[in-house]
């Protein structure tokens, strides 16, 4: 089963990825994959992040992992575009908790606002939506969470057979209120 860990920068999805993998799941990180496969466009310097190409990324992620019966999370803010999975997390953050994580990495300002904004208004969530039926997405609050909880936070998920629980519904986090506010 592959498993989208998704989100915008900085809710922790590499944090909680870790942690997952130190429990014995299997974690692809799609940035590394798609650089080293030469699945990327251009670099954006202006981002400082590479472009990726969905689709040849999408095709080797199938190829390789689809058939397997192990329990596969892909890491990144783009997994939830691929084609080939079968469940999402996503992961937020409240926007100003989202911002001292964000600065604390030293991003320019300018990437660190578009990040901010992207939360706001849950780009990530309804292009995840875009793509899969809501009984297979699951979203999860980070703010107030250690990495630890939120990884446990996704284990119950697996552990109850991914059937939904009120409290992992997409829309009950809504920080659109938020755009309204000076950043």
């Amino acid at each position: 089963m592959l498993i989208a860990l998704t989100g915008t920068p900085g809710v922790g999805k590499t944090a909680v990825a870790i942690l997952l993998k130190e429990k014995g799941y299997k974690i692809l990180d799609l940035t590394k994959i798609a650089i080293s496969k030469n699945f990327t466009y251009e670099f954006d310097k202006s981002r400082d992040s590479f472009v990726i190409n969905i689709e040849k990324l999408d095709k080797h992620i199938h190829e390789q992992y689809h058939s397997s019966n192990d329990t596969i999370f892909l890491d990144g803010h783009i997994s939830h575009l691929l084609k080939s999975i079968d469940k999402v997390v996503v992961l937020r953050c409240h926007p100003k908790e989202l911002e001292k994580r964000l600065e604390s990495k030293n991003w320019l300002k300018k990437k660190v606002k578009e990040n901010i904004e992207t939360e706001m208004l849950d780009v990530i969530l309804c292009e995840t939506v875009d793509n899969y039926s809501k009984k297979n997405v699951f979203e999860i609050d980070t703010t107030n969470e250690s990495a630890a909880s939120v990884a446990s936070l996704v284990m119950e998920i697996i552990k109850n057979g991914f059937k939904h629980m009120k409290k992992y519904n997409i829309g009950n986090i809504d920080w659109s209120e938020e755009i309204l506010k000076d950043f």
